[in-house]
């Protein structure tokens, strides 16, 4: 049984999806462009995972986006 995400796991995987769903990209779009296998983002999208991203990867789609990796973190802690 995979390990259960934490809350702030969770918030920024959904920060994610919105900023990506918003630019039209699909979970493979995202993957290919981050030059990961092609179900990289769906793992950490799928609820049943425990897959999530790491600094690493919310840098790398920070540039993808022309945003701050801080755009994926909320204002206060949870």
């Amino acid at each position: 049984m995979p390990e259960k995400l934490t809350k702030i796991e969770l918030y920024i995987i959904a920060e994610v999806r919105k900023m990506r769903e918003a630019r039209g990209m699909s979970q493979l779009d995202l993957s290919l462009k981050l030059g990961k296998a092609v179900g990289f983002i769906g793992d950490i999208e799928a609820p049943s995972k425990s897959a999530k991203y790491n600094i690493k990867h919310l840098n790398e789609i920070a540039k993808i986006f022309d945003c701050s990796p801080k755009d994926f973190w909320p204002e206060k802690s949870l």
